[in-house]
């Protein structure tokens, strides 16, 4: 992996440049936030912006989308609809989360509509200063050494620009009039003195040591009962994650014909109906069943798959859910600390 310089002037000349490659998405403000939007106007693009309400992953999973129309016994998939697209401005705890959603939909059975979309999308990513809800240090993603195309690290009047992949050289040379290749020593401790700057400023810590254990020692745990109690069910937490994966199906056929269409959208563990199956049985019909699901998958499941937990510390359900059960306050209940919800 190589390094180049882009001064900070050059930037709007830089997105210019890699228009061929796609559309250009990133962060916009919005409200008192920001999402992921379709970038027409570069000063649209909010380089401050620390998470977008909703992941990268409404763009290569959309909400909502036909899988395929069909017709009598005939059926075609629908991908001549995906654009070629470059994301910029990820940050490395959803850069580690791409690369976990690149590992989950290509395990057992490769997911088709997840790899198009995948595969014609570039990834360029931003260097950030944590806040109050970060705490991807402790899930040690605050540094990625791979699932770019491009990285930009911030070093006050200058980006330090790490090449990912061939594709990302691609967007280097396109541009190469406002690259400066000659990365010497006193770039490079610039940039570790930043990295040392950045690793103090996380105020939110959490020490997952153990969890996957803790976690089946308390699966009959009175917390589960506590917690299930104050959870909403609203499933808002799924929505956001970066690294949930839970959709339904569900085909709409036009009445007297045998014409129609599948559908897959998202769908959420904590739903009521998510575990209810054919008689109108639910396997989790109690909240606490369907929350310790949730935490289960996360922080052991996952892990025993893939040998990682399935949270990159990106901080979402920390902001998003309205009665503070989140990653943060579930792990401090479970290790027996004092925890309000």
């Amino acid at each position: 992996m190589r390094a180049v310089k882009i001064k900070k002037e050059h930037l709007n000349n830089f997105l210019e440049s890699i228009k061929p490659f796609g559309e250009l998405w990133g962060p916009v403000k919005k409200g008192d936030g920001h999402v992921l939007e379709k970038i027409e106007d570069f000063s649209r693009l909010d380089l401050t912006a620390l998470r977008t309400k909703l992941p990268f992953k409404k763009l290569l999973l959309p909400p909502r989308f036909t899988m395929f129309t069909f017709k009598g016994r005939k059926a075609d998939a629908t991908f001549e609809d995906f654009p070629n697209r470059v994301i910029f401005g990820l940050h490395p705890c959803d850069i580690y989360a791409l690369t976990i959603m690149d590992n989950f939909h290509n395990l057992h059975y490769p997911d088709p509509y997840y790899h198009e979309r995948r595969k014609r999308t570039a990834i360029i990513g931003l260097s950030c200063i944590p806040d109050e809800l970060c705490f991807c240090k402790s899930t040690n993603t605050h540094n990625v050494e791979k699932g770019f195309d491009l990285f930009f690290s911030d070093l006050e009047d200058f980006f330090l620009v790490w090449v990912g992949s061939s594709l990302g050289d691609d967007m280097i040379r396109a541009c190469s009039e406002f690259v400066d290749e000659n990365v010497g020593h006193d770039d490079l401790k610039k940039y570790i003195a930043w990295r040392k700057y950045r690793d103090a400023q996380f105020k939110t810590e959490m020490d997952l040591t153990g969890m996957p254990g803790i976690m089946e020692l308390s699966y009959d745990s009175p917390i589960w009962e506590e917690l299930g109690e104050k959870c909403l069910s609203c499933g808002a937490c799924t929505i956001v994650c970066p690294t949930c994966t839970c959709f339904n199906v569900i085909d709409e056929v036009e009445l007297g014909k045998l014409e129609g269409k599948r559908i897959r959208q998202w769908d959420s563990c904590l739903f009521t109906e998510y575990s209810m199956v054919a008689g109108g049985h639910n396997f989790r019909e109690a909240r606490a069943e369907r929350l310790k699901l949730r935490f289960t998958h996360k922080l052991q499941a996952f892990v025993g798959k893939f040998g990682e937990p399935a949270c990159v510390g990106c901080g979402r359900c920390i902001g998003t859910c309205p009665v503070d059960i989140d990653i943060r306050t579930v792990v401090a209940q479970l290790k027996g600390e004092e925890v309000s919800a």
